[in-house]
């Protein structure tokens, strides 16, 4: 690489012209090495007519001769088919050859892998053994119909399996564990599979007896309060919410009062110990968190008054008052006066803990 001998500059531009010279060969070595895969691929475009010049060849031989046109056409497209017939199947066994050899591959692997288990003990290798084979023979016994005239249940009893109905249960492999060191800190399959059925059957049985429970009857003492007090009872379930309470009451309520008629369910309040009790609240959670009110327990729906002169405001009250089923518009109107005035809305936080302001229950029939 030469420079003209008239040139004078810096170092850094000449080498600068030195680094644009060596992209500039750079691009014309890129350019050459482009030019040269043009052309192979032109050439394998063409190569892509090999199977019609074979077509044309195998045809040619066929057809040395005068022939009909009707030969001349049968043995088109039986050269033709003979030939897409001979590829599908070469790429049939091309497919068979990998799957082949993509098995000896996975059989390797898992001779390797087995080269590399260790066992403490060379019985544990036989007692695998004979509990995969007698696995074996279980699965294929309760795959075959029961003969003389047997059961099914019967069948997987005199298999000796678990009862459970599905067939045999296989255990997981204890290779590789010293049964002579305490392992119970380890994985264990079949230990985590049993506490884990263990835990299914708890909670379903822990299911079947909240729903007992809540099927459980409830008979309510409470009254109707529109300025006067009209004390009823009713029976409702324990799993019941309010307003489906308020629902029964409405139904009880309907002959004898003519404002209830045009009531609906959603305009009626449920007043418990001074506390409004929301709709959704059911009498189970009342019951179970033992919720208490103002003036007394949120959990007990009879009715247990005293007189007026036992009260002791250092003694948290658990008389029962019955609770108040009311209008919201009465309450909107008179919720100034008492003892509207001392109602508040229920508070989960505070009546599921069991608190209980210091005040005594309203003298009026509740």
């Amino acid at each position: 690489m030469s420079y003209g001998g008239g040139y004078v500059g810096t170092t850094e531009d000449k080498r600068r012209i030195e680094r644009q010279l060596k992209e500039r060969d750079e691009q014309h070595k890129q350019y050459e090495e482009a030019k040269k895969k043009a052309q192979q691929g032109h050439g394998l475009r063409q190569f892509g007519t090999a199977s019609s010049e074979a077509i044309e060849h195998a045809f040619k031989n066929e057809t040395v001769g005068l022939v009909t046109r009707e030969q001349f056409v049968e043995k088109r497209l039986t050269i033709e088919e003979r030939l897409k017939e001979e590829e599908k199947r070469q790429r049939h066994e091309a497919e068979e050859e990998a799957l082949r050899e993509k098995e000896r591959q996975r059989a390797k692997k898992a001779k390797t892998e087995q080269k590399h288990k260790l066992s403490f003990d060379d019985f544990l290798e036989e007692n695998e053994d004979e509990g995969q084979a007698e696995a074996a023979t279980q699965r294929q016994q309760c795959a075959q119909p029961p003969s003389n005239g047997g059961s099914a249940e019967d069948a997987e009893g005199g298999n000796g399996a678990s009862g459970s109905g599905a067939g045999p249960r296989l255990l997981y492999a204890k290779l590789g564990k010293d049964p002579t060191v305490r392992t119970d800190f380890l994985p264990d399959k079949d230990r985590e599979r049993e506490e884990q059925e263990l835990r299914e059957k708890l909670k379903a049985e822990y299911a079947l007896r909240q729903a007992a429970i809540k099927a459980e009857p409830l008979e309510i003492i409470y009254s109707y309060y529109n300025g006067t007090g009209h004390r009823r009872a009713v029976t409702v379930r324990k799993g019941d919410n309010v307003g489906q309470f308020l629902k029964a009451v409405v139904e009880q309520l309907t002959p004898q009062f003519r404002e209830i008629r045009t009531t609906s369910v959603g305009n009626l309040m449920y007043v418990k110990e001074d506390i409004i009790l929301p709709h959704t609240v059911t009498f189970y959670d009342l019951i179970v968190n033992k919720a208490m009110g103002k003036s007394g327990p949120l959990f007990q729906f009879d009715l247990h008054e005293h007189a007026v002169a036992s009260f002791d405001p250092r003694v948290k009250s658990q008389d029962s008052h019955a609770g108040k089923v009311v209008d919201r518009h009465w309450y909107n109107k008179n919720k100034h006066i008492y003892p509207a005035s001392r109602w508040a809305p229920f508070d989960d936080a505070r009546q599921f803990k069991g608190e209980q302001a210091e005040g005594e229950g309203d003298g009026t029939d509740k």
